[in-house]
């Protein structure tokens, strides 16, 4: 079968079978020739075109996978019926809520490794969340009295780092204990700010997911 010249659609189809069996199999144990095998006549060539490596290939599934949680994102910052530190609780939860999580912690990689993948999430953490979605929350917190510091880009980075980075199981692979301790040292600093955002739903959350993540290690 000759490769499709609709560039777009050959992606999707790539993605769409990478996805399934890194769901099935995991992603550790789906290599490119299994890929290959279920892609109805689709070359090497034609996955090698769109991307260099397996792992570019996982960037591209989990990006369309978070695509919906940029745009929650997007559509809580910019709502008007909440004030700065209201808008960072629905954040944090609407972000540790989305069903597809599960999903991402059952078929995500051994992140230690993985160095690319782990500072592809490093980077679009500091690079892209905390820039676009949370320091605009945070100005506006400052602005309408809501949250309470001098330094809204050093909280923003520091907020993100430590909810998405230090408190991630993947990363640091952590017990479902250790995860609760991380949680209750998050929920005490945020008190410190004087944002009493985390409850005990998200802690749960959080905890399951980790749940999800150790299975299938």
């Amino acid at each position: 079968m000759a490769r499709n010249k609709n560039p777009e659609e050959t992606v999707n189809k790539i993605l769409d079978v990478s996805y399934r069996l890194f769901m099935e199999k995991g992603y550790e144990y789906t290599s490119i020739q299994e890929i290959i095998d279920q892609l109805g006549g689709l070359s090497k060539g034609a996955i090698y075109h769109h991307f260099k490596s397996k792992e570019d290939i996982l960037v591209a599934v989990t990006d369309r996978i978070t695509g919906e949680s940029n745009r929650m994102l997007a559509a809580i910052r910019d709502r008007r019926d909440l004030n700065g530190k209201e808008k960072l609780m629905a954040i944090f939860k609407g972000s540790l809520l989305r069903p597809e999580l599960n999903d991402i912690f059952s078929t995500a990689p051994n992140f230690h490794n993985n160095s690319k993948l782990l500072f592809n999430i490093l980077h679009d953490t500091m690079e892209e969340v905390a820039p676009d979605y949370i320091l605009p929350i945070i100005k506006e917190g400052i602005k309408d009295g809501s949250i309470q510091t001098d330094y809204p880009k050093a909280l923003s980075e520091l907020v993100i780092f430590v909810s998405n980075i230090w408190m991630n199981p993947m990363i640091f692979d952590n017990t479902v204990e250790e995860t609760h301790n991380k949680f209750m040292v998050f929920q005490q600093m945020m008190r410190g700010f004087g944002l009493d955002i985390v409850d005990e739903e998200m802690m749960n959350r959080i905890q399951d997911l980790t749940s999800i993540y150790q299975s299938k290690r």
